[in-house]
């Protein structure tokens, strides 16, 4: 028997299991797979065909792989969802408990309005339809760091249903061959984070963190309109900088304020749906797309050697770079979901239907919130093309790295240089100069001011590039000198920009 190989071929939404010696491995295959049940009505290429079929040879099989996310981001409120507590990651264990987080008797939940706002404001920007009422329940399961025995979510009837979240997708070797897709958004739902079970292997025990126990949590469910990891990973990074542009949630998946659970399948093209796997708690979207991809090549190779996929649980070990089993879920496990009594529905209203005399701070206007929605990150990078007829990929590049546009923007106000010259600048030199540094932007010994400067000593050529890159070469030195040095070449160029003098002031000090 031939030994099994498997090809991924994502951008086609085929996934080709093949026995070598079975002949051509070229055969790609028509996008399949469930289409997105967000806005119908726009125009995108999210259920088009990239790459034209060829009839599978013998000893091929062709596989389809549906992805469905569901992610839950932390609300950037400064209390908890229903209660007062301050949220603040790097506070001590269980020091920011208060007597409801903790579920003693007799405690009662009050809503953040703030978190309401922000899952409002959420569902608005991915073009969802706002529940004008929705409903509290509670979910009954019992973990050590769920003091109440039940979480608070909205699983009846959520704030906001039926979006769509278009995102961006390399098909190829180069960024020319980028698409847009649009998978759909089936619902945006409040809820109640758990608290962290820190578990200590060297004294067998288990310790209780209450401290997130009680944090409000943005819990968007992705239709299963995704085919591989790579499509995954495009759509939690645009998700991410829209909830960082709207300033409902940080998303720092470092600090674990954006989670992703990936529910996997794969099944012959024409077939039934295959048994899903849900891989827990991705907190990168690197990581998120090697465990899809992992996931649905173990999946095939299991079906094709005779084996059974079993609906469970698993997680991914990024040391090994595959997913470990978990829990089973063939046991279909009973929730208990029953309505939350302590809280009423949540009413919200439009400029229409505002309650005459009510109280501005006891309602929620929609279409106010609306009023107060910020750019999109589509909306700025379509606007970076035009305005500075940048490439597609550097507008990307510029909103992928927190702060690193508004950086951008600062130096363009202050230089003559022109935006191609910046561009450049910006994200390979100054960008670099981070990444040696381990430095976020916001961290940045140079200044935009600096930096500008120097562009428009080298757009007079008052000093060479070679002198200018130099000046920003960090091996040269303490890189907060970087401004200074600056001022100095700016205080020689003073009344006599005489290149042998600026050269003479950049040797000096480079070698100093």
């Amino acid at each position: 028997m031939a030994t099994p190989m498997l090809r991924w071929c994502c951008p086609g939404r085929r996934w080709i299991f093949a026995g070598i010696g079975g002949g051509s491995r070229h055969g790609r295959g028509v996008p399949t797979g469930s289409t997105s049940s967000g806005k119908r009505g726009q125009s995108s290429v999210a259920q088009q065909p990239l790459i034209t079929a060829q009839k599978p040879r013998k000893g091929e099989r062709e596989w389809a792989a549906v992805v469905g996310l569901e992610i839950h981001a932390q609300i950037a409120s400064n209390s908890k969802l229903f209660s007062g507590s301050q949220v603040d990651f790097a506070a001590p264990p269980n020091s920011l408990v208060s007597f409801f987080d903790a579920s003693l008797p007799g405690t009662l939940p009050v809503l953040n309005r703030r978190c309401v706002e922000a899952a409002v404001m959420t569902g608005l920007a991915l073009d969802c339809h706002i529940n004008r009422k929705s409903l509290f329940d509670r979910k009954h399961y019992f973990y050590a760091d769920l003091p109440a025995g039940y979480q608070i979510t909205q699983q009846r009837l959520p704030i906001a249903v039926n979006g769509s979240l278009a995102y961006s997708v390399c098909v190829g070797q180069r960024w020319s061959q980028m698409v847009t897709r649009t998978v759909g958004v089936k619902q945006i739902q409040l809820e109640q984070d758990s608290g962290k079970s820190l578990h200590d292997n060297l004294r067998s025990q288990t310790l209780i963190d209450l401290n997130r126990a009680g944090v409000g949590l943005l819990e968007v469910v992705l239709e299963p309109d995704m085919s591989c990891g790579e499509e995954a990973a495009a759509a939690i990074r645009e998700l991410q900088l829209i909830l960082q542009a709207l300033g409902t949630s940080q998303a720092n998946m470092a600090e674990g304020q954006l989670r992703v659970d990936a529910n996997i399948s794969v099944h012959h093209p024409g077939e039934p749906l295959g048994v899903r796997t849900e891989v827990k708690n991705l907190n990168s979207a690197r990581f998120l797309a090697k465990a899809i991809d992992y996931e649905i090549q173990r999946q095939i190779s299991e079906l094709e050697n005779g084996g059974k996929i079993l609906n469970e649980t698993r997680s991914f070990d990024y040391k090994l770079g595959c997913t470990v089993p978990m829990r089973d879920k063939e046991g279909k496990q009973d929730y208990r979901f029953m309505p939350e009594p302590n809280l009423p529905p949540l009413l919200l209203y439009d400029s229409g239907s505002l309650p005459t005399g009510a109280d501005p701070q006891q309602v929620i206007d929609i279409d106010q919130l609306r009023e107060q929605l910020p750019e999109l990150p589509r909306v700025t990078r379509e606007k970076l093309v035009r305005q500075y007829g940048m490439r597609p990929e550097h507008s990307f590049a510029l909103l992928n790295e927190v702060g690193l546009l508004e950086f951008f923007q600062n130096v363009m106000k202050e230089t003559r240089a022109e935006p191609k010259k910046v561009t450049s600048w910006v994200l390979n030199t100054f960008l670099g100069f981070l990444k040696q540094q381990n430095l976020a932007v916001s961290e940045s010994p140079v200044t935009p001011s600096a930096l500008a400067e120097l562009l428009d000593l080298l757009d007079r050529k008052a000093i060479s590039s070679s002198a200018a890159k130099q000046v920003t070469d960090v091996k040269k030195g303490n890189p907060r000198a970087i401004n200074k040095l600056i001022g100095l070449v700016r205080r020689a160029t003073l009344g006599r920009a005489d290149p042998t003098v600026i050269k003479e002031v950049l040797e000096r000090q480079l070698s100093s």
